[in-house]
């Protein structure tokens, strides 16, 4: 038997007088009630990078051009792990960039500098020259 998905659209707060739904049901093939969906991060990455617990982030798989949004939760020491439905869209090994939005009036603008964290292999942050060197030696190796 099929198994479908209601949407409550109450609860989504459409209003269906204005608003067009354009699917209501759909098969479900499969289901994992044990998951749960995130990207586990470093603290000390989390903290260099001044990403929340729970905050939004953009994932950008640079080996395979996969691009999706999650939520950032603590994970052990070098760890980088996409959990749940995330982790289909990427493999063990895969170069990541974690990215994250904020919204800031003018007057911010003038002394803003974004957190950016490199990292090595073994995700231990490591300053932007030996991320460089890191980077060519790699290119170096593949050829």
């Amino acid at each position: 038997m099929d198994r479908l998905v209601w949407i409550d659209c109450e609860m989504t707060g459409l209003d269906l007088s204005r608003d067009l739904l354009l699917e209501v049901a759909c098969v479900v093939t499969d289901a994992d009630l044990n998951y749960v969906g995130s990207i586990s991060l470093d603290p000390e990455l989390m903290r260099l990078a001044n990403i929340l617990e729970w905050e939004q982030v953009t994932v950008v798989d640079i080996d395979n051009g996969a691009r999706f949004e999650t939520y950032a939760i603590l994970g052990g020491p070098g760890q980088v792990c996409l959990n749940g439905a995330a982790a289909r869209l990427v493999h063990r090994g895969d170069k990541v960039i974690v990215i994250t939005y904020a919204d800031y009036e003018n007057e911010e603008l003038d002394s803003f500098a974004p957190s950016i964290v490199h990292v090595d292999r073994a995700n231990r942050v490591i300053d932007e020259v030996s991320a460089r060197l890191d980077a060519e030696l790699e290119i170096l190796t593949e050829a």
